[in-house]
C-alpha cells in the first residue's frame, strides 16, 4: 500500500496519497537465444536423431537421374516430374528439420554453429570449382578459336548481346541487391528486426526482377543452345549462374519470414549468414560472367 502523507490546511491535517508515477511503455525484446551447452551434455557437440532424410535423398536423385535420361531419349518424361518433386520435398522436410533444431536451447551451441559455418564456406568453395569449369571452358575456345567457329571469337555465324543493354541492367540489380543485405546483416546485429525484414524484402524483389530480365533477354538471342561451342559456354555458365540466383533469393525468402517470427537474434543467426555469403558469392560470380563473357566477348 502507498504511504499517505499529511498536508497542514490551516492547522487541518489532510492525508493524500503521492501522486503515481506513469508507467514506462514497454518495446517487445525477443528473447536470447540459448546457445550454451545442455548441462546434460558432456560435450559441446550435436547428435542428430535418426533421420530418413538421407535415404528419401538418394532414392529421389536416383528416380531424377533415370527420369532425366528417359525424358533426354523422349520415352517418358513423367519419372523425372516425379524425381523433382521428391527431391523439393526432400530438401523441406530436411532443413525444416534443422531450423527446429536451431531454435531448441541448448541445441546449436558455438562449437555447432561454428562447424555450419565452416560447412556453408566448403560449400561456397565447391561452388567456385564447378563455376571454374565454365570459364576454362570459355576461354578455351576463345583464346584459341578453331576452324569450327572460323578461327574468330565469337564465332562468324554468332551476334552476341550487348552488354550495355539488358545485362549491364542486371548487373546494377544484382549489385544494389548485395548492399541490400549487407543492410539486413547490420539491422540484424543492431536487433532491429523490422529494418531486417525490410532489407530481406527488398533483395529478394531485386533478385526475383533479376530472374525475369534474364528471361526476357533469353527470349531475344539471336543463337540457340545447339549452335556451337559460343551458345554451349554460354548458355551453361549464365543459365547454371541464374538457377543460383533463383535458389538465393529462395534462401534470403526463407530468411526474411524466420526474421518476421523473431527466430534470428543479433548472436544466433548462422541461416542468415549462410544466405548472406550464398548470395555475395552469387554477385561476384556474375561480376566475372558480365567482364569475361559480356563485355570482353563482345569487343573482340
Amino acid at each position: 500500500m502507498d504511504k499517505k502523507r499529511p498536508i497542514s490546511l490551516s492547522g487541518i491535517e489532510v492525508f493524500t496519497s503521492p501522486p503515481k508515477s506513469k508507467k514506462p511503455q514497454k518495446t517487445y525484446v525477443p528473447p536470447k537465444r540459448e546457445v550454451q551447452m545442455s548441462p546434460d551434455l558432456k560435450h559441446p557437440f550435436h547428435l542428430v536423431e535418426p533421420s530418413p532424410w538421407p535415404f528419401v535423398s538418394s532414392v529421389s536423385v536416383l528416380i531424377l537421374a533415370i527420369g532425366a535420361v528417359l525424358w533426354m531419349h523422349k520415352i517418358d518424361h513423367y519419372l523425372f516430374g516425379i524425381g523433382v518433386t521428391l527431391l523439393l520435398l526432400t530438401f523441406f522436410g530436411w532443413w525444416r528439420d534443422v531450423v527446429k533444431e536451431s531454435n531448441s536451447p541448448g541445441v546449436h551451441t558455438k562449437t555447432v554453429q561454428r562447424g555450419l559455418q565452416i560447412g556453408m564456406g566448403l560449400f561456397i568453395a565447391s561452388e567456385v570449382m564447378f563455376f571454374a569449369a565454365f570459364f576454362w571452358g570459355y576461354f578455351h575456345a576463345a583464346l584459341a578459336p578453331t576452324e569450327a567457329s572460323g578461327f574468330v571469337w565469337p564465332p562468324k555465324n554468332i551476334v552476341p548481346f550487348d552488354p550495355f543493354h539488358l545485362p549491364y541492367l542486371n548487373t546494377l540489380l544484382l549489385l544494389l541487391s548485395g548492399t541490400t543485405v549487407t543492410w539486413a546483416h547490420h539491422e540484424l546485429l543492431r536487433g532491429d528486426m523490422k529494418n531486417t525484414a525490410k532489407a530481406l524484402l527488398i533483395t529478394v524483389l531485386l533478385g526475383a526482377t533479376f530472374t525475369v530480365v534474364q528471361a526476357i533477354e533469353y527470349s531475344h538471342a539471336a543463337f540457340a543452345l545447339k549452335d556451337g561451342i559460343y551458345p554451349s559456354t554460354f548458355y551453361l555458365a549464365t543459365g547454371f549462374h541464374g538457377f543460383h540466383v533463383i535458389v538465393g533469393t529462395l534462401f534470403l525468402l526463407v530468411c526474411w519470414w524466420r526474421t518476421k517470427r523473431l527466430e534470428f537474434t543479433s548472436t544466433h543467426h548462422v541461416g542468415f549468414e549462410a544466405a548472406a555469403w550464398y548470395w555475395h558469392f552469387v554477385d561476384v560470380v556474375w561480376l566475372f560472367l558480365f567482364v569475361s563473357i559480356y563485355w570482353w566477348g563482345y569487343s573482340k
